[in-house]
């Protein structure tokens, strides 16, 4: 048993946790023993943040000094507009720019001489984190439209004020509170690849900042990160389409084109987190344009009932409407995984946190398939 190889490691216990748990079969999950229902409808981001890093949820004195200590720490250093701004000047990716911001985070980090086992000195590194990305994200948008950064809204909560740096416009409230709910739902969900790969470098005793640095390098991969971008896309393509929306579906199914966000490595009914979003972008259309949510509950309409997904074990995932709710929200598509990035910073630091108050060094190995008795030749000889 100890020589099966698990590719992907899919099934493999790495790890204990008690930040959120995943029923595939019954499409439920949960973050500390709340339902994301719960959370996401009558909770802030910055409450669950608080939950996933202190295990419960704050009172109101609590969240007062994490709000106030988060909105401390939301500008960034000089330098780090100054390369967003070169960034942006250079076309570079926005997910790209991002781990560049990260990383350049720790350059001006003000506990940088504590020691690696210092886990209070990491959560406070990682609020740092956390506060800053949406103010770097946010420049990085404002310099590839030719424009000046938006100093951070000092009476906004984090998601709001993502959204008024971007555009320079206080959200409505209804923008607000679904912006915040997207974040709440996308903070934390197992160990999938990106968290993985943060609670791998903090394995090693790597600062927080290349922990995060890391997770953003593993979400920027279009098999984790992308797929609510590759949805936008589809309903671009359904919109431009001769074809009546419903008639697009049938022919690309006809067609045998795979539609994204279907289908989940854990999940095996709709993902509880696209019913959330589903709920969100239905009352975006009653506000605005009523075609994306059209369109998105047409091809699931199809593909579910018609076509029998559900019962092959193939339903949405977040990423199905989260695309469409974004694009209501006046977002720019390839900013959509720099936002999974923002959300996900919760749960990152939250499992370094978790996994190094017992740290093991992560060490898997390989089977070996090459030679075993090659004879060496001298260079000259060969």
């Amino acid at each position: 048993m100890a020589d099966d190889l698990k590719k992907g490691l899919e099934g493999v216990l790495v790890a204990e946790s008690e930040l959120s748990s995943i029923d595939g079969d019954e499409g439920r999950l949960i973050y500390r023993g709340y339902t994301i229902e719960e959370l996401a409808r009558g909770a802030s981001y910055e409450e669950v943040v608080y939950l996933l890093w202190h295990g419960h949820l704050p009172d109101e004195a609590e969240l007062a000094e994490f709000t106030e200590a988060i909105n401390e720490e939301r500008e960034v250093h000089e330098d780090v507009l100054a390369t967003m701004e070169r960034l942006a000047e250079a076309d570079e990716r926005p997910m790209a720019a991002l781990r560049t911001a990260v990383s350049m985070f720790s350059a001006y980090e003000p506990e940088d001489d504590v020691e690696p086992d210092d886990l209070e000195a990491t959560l406070r590194k990682g609020r740092r984190i956390t506060a800053k990305i949406p103010t770097a994200l946010a420049a990085f948008e404002r310099y590839r439209l030719g424009e000046d950064p938006i100093d951070p809204h000092p009476d906004l909560g984090l998601a709001a004020n993502f959204l008024y740096m971007l555009t320079g416009e206080e959200p409505s409230d209804v923008h607000a509170e679904t912006f915040d709910q997207a974040l709440i739902l996308h903070a934390d969900h197992g160990l999938n690849a990106s968290t993985f790969t943060s609670m791998v470098i903090g394995s090693t005793m790597a600062d927080i900042y290349s922990a995060v640095t890391g997770g953003v390098a593993a979400l920027s991969g279009p098999l984790h990160g992308g797929a609510n971008q590759d949805v936008m896309e589809v309903l671009f393509e359904i919109d431009e389409s001769e074809l009546d929306h419903r008639e697009w579906v049938e022919q690309a199914n006809e067609e045998g084109r795979r539609i994204p966000g279907f289908g989940h490595r854990v999940y095996n009914v709709k993902d509880p987190r696209a019913k959330i979003l589903q709920e969100r972008s239905e009352e975006l259309a009653e506000n605005g344009e009523d075609k994306w949510y059209d369109y998105t509950t047409t091809i699931e309409q199809f593909l579910t009932e018609e076509q029998g997904l559900v019962e092959k074990g193939i339903a949405p995932n977040v990423d199905f409407y989260s695309g469409s709710v974004y694009y209501q929200l006046g977002i720019p598509i390839d900013m959509y995984t720099p936002i999974f990035a923002m959300s996900r910073v919760g749960g990152w630091v939250g499992h370094v946190l978790e996994y190094q108050e017992e740290n093991r060094l992560i060490r898997p190995r390989a089977r070996y398939t090459g030679p075993t008795d090659q004879e060496f030749v001298p260079l000259e000889e060969r």
